[in-house]
């Protein structure tokens, strides 16, 4: 086979050396513009298993490597004026120039032909004389623009401006996280030894502040002064150094294209490392992938029976890894450029929220990298929080006004649909004792519904009658009596979205017979489906309004620890606020401002009826997920902040549920980054919901400071004991256990602790 790689970076030199190692016969041409010893990076990092991969594919080169690279397996963060360590990551540093000289000396080895100083402009030049053309071009591949229409790229230039310097200044003993605060804001270093002499010294800064420092301005040499004085204490008096040549003035500083390509080849046309898709340095995943690329574009050409089928082979499978990936780069990339709202943390838990930023290290993978030091972090949480040494974050006590949590586990309300005429019966009863023996610190009831008409289905329980107050009372008795549980009540009007069968028949779909009018903030059903809702009037809204008003005492009366109002889901209260379902004219209606009027009359007028005591909580959509005509998650700060000043204790941060229309983006844990945004933004306490499954996730989100309190939904279905078997997998005897139950405390304890030795034999 005749090859070109176009471009002679490591993708380029790689995937020629992999190629003639399966097939010496196969002529390999590496055509780059630049000269042989030409690099405008510093330092490049590769991970252990990245390494493992290499070792396999060739061993020669990858012992090259790695005799000449900088080790470290810690990573530092300075940050106020301390220095915090953890250890246990794996990592090493080679110098870009020695690594393309180490893969330019073993290409040649292997019979590669690399011409250097060679201009090209298009691979339609080439594509005739070569059986194959691979784009390895860079990060801003001619290739790649060159046939645009068929790669179909997906470019998103990401905010933070940053700068890739040098300096000789020893960092040999860990990767370093270096933020500093100056009159024009904060900057960031990203720092990490290459070889004996020389460490890579990555500056970022947010775009405002670099226009305050007047960078625009400054020419290279007084940008790279400025960033010298700014790190002056980390420098021990070594100048800082850029070997951008080729670059004048401000085009020193950069800011980083995400990019993927739809598809990645085009007739005998294939893009790879750069060309095809980036990973962003702070994941240190870039040359990875193109290393990884080139081995599987080798293997697949060596093993599909046609170019067509490994080109597509490669395509679809390389796709796959380099999303992973790129899921992980841009959840640290944006931890970055929202570093601003977790720089006054306490220097451990910033330190943890950094570690954890991209969620690929959760906590418990802290643990085996280094469990003395996420021990002392654990230990911390718990200091804050007046709790116990030793224990897990989950398991610390959490205080609102008067109510004291035993823990962080929060049973999330879940609609049961056993109610009748609105009265809970013995399931619900038998249903929410249950969790509350198995030991979370806070059980919610399902939203209950204020009116007849407020109910969702008929199923649904209310607080609007004596006996449904009598039997909630009933229950809550039984739970202060047995547990260490608090209950919190959760009650709300169903709006536009009532009237309709439940969720186990034809969920969201009206009645087949017996259907209630409905009401809402617009006559916009939620549905083709649904019944038209009339539009509030201000009578409506007064009547309304003293229901909740008359639930919350009733809420009181029965002895809940807590009350929440349902302003979330598409649910009466949500619908006001969602421009979506709200296009009222009049002062209801509109901004936001007039939005949340009529919400905040309904929670002042529940927060005058609660006692002073008891908290409040309020819950939210904090995305509608249909783009900027609905909420958005800069609405929800503003919308947590107004509840709050209403008297809200916590934020209960969910999303979407208000419109058909909707698209959200699921995964796991995929609505804390709103609980995130609003608790370290605003400044408020929030409570963290959405596909949180595990103990360990519930651990990071703690500890990183997220959220206060975590909520489970459908893992409390499957378990009721879900927080006390957490405590056992710990090897937690401290958990409370109801008496009756101690016997099998102390077994599953003993049972785990045996099956843990074994795993140490």
């Amino acid at each position: 086979m005749k090859v070109l790689c176009l471009g002679g970076g490591p993708a380029g030199l790689y995937f020629a050396i992999s190629m003639k190692l399966r097939d010496p016969s196969h002529q390999v041409t590496v055509m780059e513009r630049n000269r042989a010893n030409d690099t405008f990076g510093w330092g490049v990092v590769l991970s252990d298993d990245a390494l493992g991969r290499m070792q396999k594919n060739d061993p020669e080169s990858t012992e090259g490597i790695r005799s000449n690279f900088a080790y470290w397996d810690d990573i530092a963060v300075v940050h106020r004026g301390e220095r915090i360590v953890s250890g246990g990551h794996g990592f090493a540093g080679i110098g870009r120039m020695k690594l393309l000289l180490l893969l330019q000396e073993r290409a040649r080895e292997l019979g590669v032909d690399l011409q250097f100083q060679t201009e090209f402009k298009s691979a339609e030049d080439y594509r005739r004389d070569y059986d194959l053309v691979v784009a390895t071009d860079g990060i801003n591949s001619l290739v790649r623009k060159e046939y645009a229409e068929v790669f179909k790229p997906d470019i998103d230039q990401r905010l933070v401006k940053f700068i890739w310097l040098g300096t000789h200044q020893k960092f040999d003993d860990a990767f370093t996280f270096i933020f500093e605060e100056t009159e024009w804001g904060w900057f960031w270093a990203h720092v990490y030894q290459f070889d004996a002499e020389t460490a890579t010294f990555i500056v970022d800064c947010m775009p405002d502040t670099w226009d305050r420092a007047g960078f625009a301005d400054m020419s290279k040499e007084e940008i790279v002064a400025t960033c010298e004085r700014i790190f002056a204490k980390h420098l021990g008096g070594h100048a800082l150094m850029s070997n951008a040549s080729h670059l004048r003035g401000s085009a020193v500083w950069m800011q980083f294209p995400r990019v993927l390509c739809e598809r990645w080849y085009n007739g005998n046309v294939v893009l790879m490392g750069d060309a095809a898709a980036t990973g962003h340095y702070s994941i240190g995943s870039g040359s990875r992938l193109a290393f990884d690329s080139a081995i599987a574009l080798a293997d697949y050409l060596h093993s599909e029976p046609t170019m067509e089928g490994a080109f597509q082979r490669y395509q679809d499978e390389r796709r796959v890894e380099v999303l992973r990936l790129q899921s992980a780069a841009r959840n640290s990339l944006e931890w970055f450029e929202r570093v601003e709202r977790y720089l006054d943390m306490a220097p451990m838990q910033f330190a943890y929220s950094l570690l954890t930023r991209s969620q690929r290290i959760s906590h418990e993978n802290l643990r085996l990298r280094d469990p003395e030091w996420l021990r002392k972090a654990e230990d911390w949480f718990q200091a804050q929080a007046g709790g116990e040494a030793g224990r897990l974050p989950m398991f610390a006590p959490f205080q609102l006004r008067g109510m004291r949590l035993e823990n962080r586990i929060v049973v999330s309300p879940m609609a049961q649909y056993r109610a009748v005429d609105g009265c809970p019966t013995d399931w619900h009863f038998v249903h929410y004792a249950e969790r509350a023996k198995g030991g979370a610190g806070l059980v919610y009831v399902e939203m209950t519904c204020v009116s007849a008409e407020g109910r969702i289905t008929p199923g649904c329980t209310g607080l609007y009658a004596p006996e449904h107050e009598a039997a909630w009372k009933r229950l809550v008795d039984f739970v202060h009596a047995e547990t260490k549980a608090k209950l919190c009540c959760q009650i709300g009007h169903s709006g536009r979205k009532g009237s309709t069968q439940v969720g186990w028949d034809e969920g969201d779909a009206p009645l087949p017979a017996g259907n209630w009018p409905v009401m809402s903030a617009s006559a916009i059903p939620w549905s083709r489906k649904n019944a038209v809702p009339k539009e509030m009037t201000r009578a409506d809204m007064d009547m309304v309004r003293d229901q909740f008003v008359a639930s919350t005492r009733m809420v009181e009366r029965a002895g809940f620890d807590m009350i929440e109002l349902h302003a979330a889901h598409g649910y009466l209260i949500s619908a006001f606020i969602s421009p979506l379902s709200n296009i009222r004219t009049d002062e209801y209606g509109g901004s936001l401002e007039n939005r949340m009027r009529w919400p905040l009359e309904v929670f002042r007028a529940m927060r005058a009826a609660w006692p002073t005591e008891k908290p409040m909580s309020v819950r939210i959509s904090a995305n509608d997920w249909v783009g900027e005509t609905g909420v958005t998650p800069d609405d929800a700060v503003a919308i947590a902040k107004l509840f709050a000043a209403a008297g809200a204790d916590i934020i209960d941060v969910s999303a979407g549920q208000t419109s058909t229309e909707a698209k959200p983006i699921y995964g796991r844990m995929f609505q804390t980054p709103f609980s995130d945004r609003i608790r370290n933004e605003a400044g408020l306490a929030t409570i963290a919901v959405g596909n949180i499954t595990e103990a360990d996730q519930v651990n990071s989100i703690l500890l990183a400071g997220r959220a206060d309190l975590v909520a489970l939904a459908r893992p409390h279905l499957a378990d009721p004991y879900w927080t006390l078997h957490a405590a056992v997998n710990a090897g937690d005897d401290r958990a409370f256990w109801p008496d009756p139950y101690l016997a099998g405390r102390d077994q599953a304890l003993r049972l785990q602790a045996r099956a843990q030795e074994v795993i140490r034999v």
